[in-house]
């Protein structure tokens, strides 16, 4: 697919890039050949973090190359590992993205760096926190969103009303959509919303270049959105120290029909659950293992190149955005 023409807004003018298109840090997932190609493709491309591991970080800036890549962490985990942080930033991060937890201890060591502060939020509360931690840029995410997040908001309704709490307190920050977004029409949406971009998840864990299993890929291609919901379950079975405000959004298979909402008899069977589930990862059986996707998994029918996808997003909305222009205008 040819390049489209740029796709200018807020966002774009302060990274220097072409298209209002970011890739969310999905922990083991967004790899550096992933963060590569969307940055190379016109978008930001942010490296997963998550849970700390200091080898898979280095590996995977490595295969960043030379590409401007952002790096996310989940911050209540940092907190246990803060040093992770003083690697990323020796790196010369495009950003750090911050999700999860309290950003206050580590967002002065960001903006110290000369590096621009991104704060994951899902709720007002959080959105306020981070203006007064001095966010750059705020990423409003719904609960349609794949992974970890809350059950609180939904992205159509809590979107605006963070755009109007920002330009009320601080009218120079950034505000990116997070949740949803799968093709050029939520790119669109998450526009005339408001927000100056989009945070894509689940859309480019379906591309040739994420750290995902092929048999992961099979399984959710054919789902809906009606396919997924909100659990505990894989944090249980992982044996991940998650603030319970917090949930994520997994497919359904017969391992979460089995526990889903039946707490007290996965804890008193808790080292079966957790042997199953290893097994299961070992040999990528996603009947058992975690396919963490959102509600727009229902949206994507084909694993497509990282670039291909920023490309025609960003053409697909910007159709969208001159017809709604047009029809305005007459």
């Amino acid at each position: 697919m040819s390049r489209a023409a740029p796709l200018t807004t807020r966002l774009t003018e302060f990274f220097g890039i072409d298209y209002p298109i970011v890739l969310a840090p999905m922990a083991m997932i967004s790899g550096g050949r992933l963060a590569a190609a969307v940055t190379a493709a016109g978008g930001l491309g942010f490296i997963g973090g998550g849970y700390g591991d200091r080898e898979w970080l280095q590996r995977e800036f490595g295969n960043a190359g030379a590409s401007k890549v952002g790096c996310g962490f989940i911050t209540w985990s940092l907190a246990e590992k803060p040093e992770l942080l003083d690697e990323a930033l020796a790196r010369q991060p495009a950003a750090i993205m911050l999700s999860f937890g309290d950003l206050r201890p580590f967002a002065d060591r960001v903006r110290s760096a000369g590096v621009p502060l991104v704060a994951q939020a899902q709720n007002l509360d959080h959105i306020r926190e981070a203006l007064d931690a001095g966010a750059d840029i705020i990423v409003a995410q719904g609960s349609e969103a794949g992974g970890h997040g809350m059950t609180v908001r939904s992205t159509f309704t809590f979107v605006p009303e963070v755009v109007d709490l920002v330009a009320e307190r601080r009218p120079e920050v950034l505000v990116v959509l997070a949740g949803g977004v799968a093709d050029g029409r939520g790119l669109a949406a998450a526009l005339a919303l408001g927000a100056d971009g989009a945070l894509v998840g689940t859309r480019f864990w379906a591309s040739s270049e994420a750290l995902v299993s092929p048999r992961a890929h099979q399984r959710a291609i054919p789902a809906s959105g009606d396919d997924t919901f909100r659990t505990r379950i894989y944090d249980v079975v992982r044996q991940l120290d998650w603030p319970v405000e917090y949930n994520e959004r997994a497919l359904a298979n017969s391992f979460l029909d089995r526990w889903h909402g039946n707490d007290e008899q996965l804890l008193a069977a808790l080292p079966e659950a957790i042997d199953t589930f290893e097994k299961a990862v070992a040999a990528e059986d996603f009947d058992v293992a975690a396919a963490l996707v959102g509600e727009d998994i229902g949206l994507i029918r084909e694993v497509r190149p990282a670039g291909g996808i920023v490309h025609g997003m960003a053409r697909d909305a910007a159709h969208i955005l001159a017809r709604a222009a047009d029809s305005v205008q007459r």
